[in-house]
């Protein structure tokens, strides 16, 4: 169930992964690094957490990795299975029909629908 609710909003999250592992990273480069900006609130929040930066340092790099990956692994399979739908033939699509049931559960229902849709258009079962 919870796997089914993620694959729905796996690019929302992992863009979100991304601002947030940018921001705690970059909160803790400016303390390690001591360097002299001046950025308001910012630089104000990163004095007031002290030695806690380290930590949002490392908490940071991974979430940022972890938001890039995911979001590189989602627009490699929609961009591999759009490729695929664009197909008229029948073999063709009968040749990739296991990658595509694989990328297809990793994937959003709508384009799970659209791999149906071609399924049921080229009569492959």
């Amino acid at each position: 169930m919870g796997r089914k609710i993620f694959r729905e909003v796996v690019a929302p999250v992992s863009v979100l992964l991304v601002v947030v592992g940018l921001v705690l990273f970059l909160m803790g480069v400016v303390w390690i690094w001591q360097l002299d900006v001046e950025l308001g609130f910012f630089t104000d929040t990163i004095t007031g957490l002290g030695n806690w930066n380290f930590y949002l340092f490392v908490i940071g790099l991974v979430l940022f990795l972890v938001g890039v990956w995911y979001l590189y692994d989602f627009f490699r399979n929609k961009k591999f299975l759009l490729e695929e739908l664009k197909t008229d033939k029948r073999s063709e699509l009968v040749k990739r029909k296991t990658d595509l049931e694989r990328v297809v559960k990793k994937l959003p229902s709508k384009y799970e629908k659209m791999f149906e849709e071609k399924k049921r258009e080229l009569k492959v079962k």
